[in-house]
């Protein structure tokens, strides 16, 4: 007998920052009751019924030539892009050959984006031997982009080579509204600010993509993250994604999409927007999302002439769970060691005494965070008290900390407040001491050291050293820190 009942997703009221994450479910009554028989009705009769869906949930059911899919599904997607990077790339095309053989074709070779950053700029043979081996690749599949480097003397000698994977996807154009990006990175998460499914892959079902296109997925249910509210001047995107990420922790989202929505992250640019995606792995996300707006049309359209579609979340869409925040009640965040759900508010660890401070990375190098940090240097008119490493992420971030004026800043650029405040040269863009790396890795933490980082990771050994300790935070947060010599709130110098 078939039972008739109706259930309501539980609404999560977030904790203030700086508490413990806490999420209260309101109890919901369910009722059944039986049902009146009804007789059978053929397939052919019955048709296809349209249900609601989530941004999510439409661009794979676009992919998978489905009228609608829902959560649990089972899908084969086309894929619209695969990135690789030195890492896993030769892996990837090790998987693909062995499985496809030694003659076969990749699916696509205007669809496969490859672009060394990880290990680059180091002496290290095996690193080395990476990047030797996607040249050898892109040559013998005639890849289109392969972003390339060969002397790593002079980063800038290599007009191919861009940098960090992430964000030269989003510069170069490969990221648009409505589509499907995979990549052998955890933080591919990345391209969901601009209303595209983007996640990471292994190497294995990379190279089943290289020779097909294609990939078995299950729907993820989505959970949504409204941010209302005027962002006050002393909080960024970063200070937003680890509210979350504490209220939730590093499990909260395991296998589930993440659609961020409200005021705040609407009045976001797609730096800002970037920041708040790329950190949904850390809550354990399949993917992040943000609806599209004229703000992505703006940038897509600046890099790319390939046609998309835009897609939204349905009205009456179900959300396994609603967050809300007013951000003007928020204040500055750190991730203490060793998690990134250890939220904890930047007064807080006042008394914490560091060694350096790291600016850089998929997460915190692009060039809003550079304006972030120089503006906060500027204002405080003061010389960092402890090493402060600058890494910008692409070529195009590295060229903008030197040429464009920081709004404010009587027409100076970053790199000149960066060098008035003592801070270290910026050095050649890569994913740098993000996850450590060989021992010459600029900026590795060799030592023991307590560091303040724009990244988004803080696991021992993370960024080098086993015992070292990670404080991840905003560039304002980073910035103010490495002034004071201690973990610091940002308005001490706003």
């Amino acid at each position: 007998m078939a039972l008739q009942g109706t259930m309501h997703a539980p609404f999560a009221e977030p904790s203030p920052a700086g508490t413990t994450g806490r999420v209260v479910r309101r109890a919901v009554k369910v009722s059944a009751v039986a049902a009146t028989p009804t007789p059978a009705r053929t397939p052919a009769s019955t048709g296809s019924v349209k249900r609601a869906m989530t941004m999510t949930e439409k661009i794979l059911a676009n992919h998978s030539d489905n009228a609608s899919v829902k959560p649990g599904d089972n899908i084969w997607t086309r894929v619209d892009k695969l990135m690789t990077h030195d890492v896993c790339g030769p892996g990837t095309f090790g998987i693909f050959q062995k499985e496809f053989g030694p003659n076969a074709q990749v699916w696509d070779n205007e669809r496969v984006v490859i672009i060394p950053d990880h290990y680059i700029f180091t002496s290290d043979a095996r690193a080395n031997r990476n990047v030797d081996i996607l040249r050898d690749m892109a040559t013998k599949y005639n890849i289109k982009y392969f972003y390339d480097i060969t002397d790593r003397s002079n980063f800038r000698a290599n007009p191919d080579y861009k940098g960090v994977c992430h964000v030269a996807l989003a510069q170069e154009g490969h990221c648009k509204p409505g589509e499907v990006l995979f990549g052998t990175d955890s933080h591919t998460c990345n391209a969901g600010a601009f209303g595209q499914f983007a996640t990471g892959v292994g190497n294995t079902d990379a190279g089943f993509i290289l020779g097909t296109g294609k990939l078995l997925i299950k729907v993820p249910p989505t959970m949504r993250f409204i941010m209302d509210g005027e962002m006050p001047e002393y909080l960024l995107a970063k200070d937003l994604i680890l509210q979350i990420i504490g209220e939730i922790s590093v499990a909260g989202a395991t296998y589930k999409a993440m659609e961020f929505a409200g005021s705040a992250v609407e009045g976001m640019n797609m730096d800002e927007r970037m920041t708040i995606c790329n950190m949904v792995v850390e809550a354990g996300g399949k993917n992040g999302v943000i609806a599209p707006d004229q703000t992505t049309f703006d940038y897509v359209h600046a890099r790319s002439q390939e046609p998309f579609q835009a897609v939204y979340s349905d009205g009456a869409a179900n959300f396994v769970a609603d967050y809300k925040w007013d951000v003007s009640k928020l204040e500055p965040l750190v991730a203490a060691p060793h998690s990134p759900d250890n939220r904890k508010t930047a007064r807080e660890c006042s008394d914490v005494k560091i060694d350096r401070v790291y600016i850089g990375s998929c997460t915190g190098g692009k060039t809003e965070d550079f304006i972030s940090a120089a503006k906060l240097f500027y204002r405080a008119k003061r010389q960092v008290k402890v090493p402060t490493y600058l890494v910008p992420a692409t070529q195009k971030v590295w060229a903008d900390v030197y040429t464009l004026p920081v709004p404010g800043c009587d027409g100076k650029t970053a790199a000149e407040i960066f060098e008035e405040a003592g801070c270290v040269t910026p050095a050649a863009p890569s994913c740098a001491a993000c996850l450590g790396g060989p021992r010459d890795t600029f900026a590795r933490m060799n030592e023991p050291e307590v560091c303040v980082s724009t990244t988004n990771r803080n696991f021992p050994g993370r960024m080098g050293h086993k015992e070292g300790q990670i404080y991840l935070a905003s560039p304002y947060t980073a910035a103010a820190s490495a002034l004071k010599g201690y973990v610091c709130d940002p308005r001490e110098y706003m």
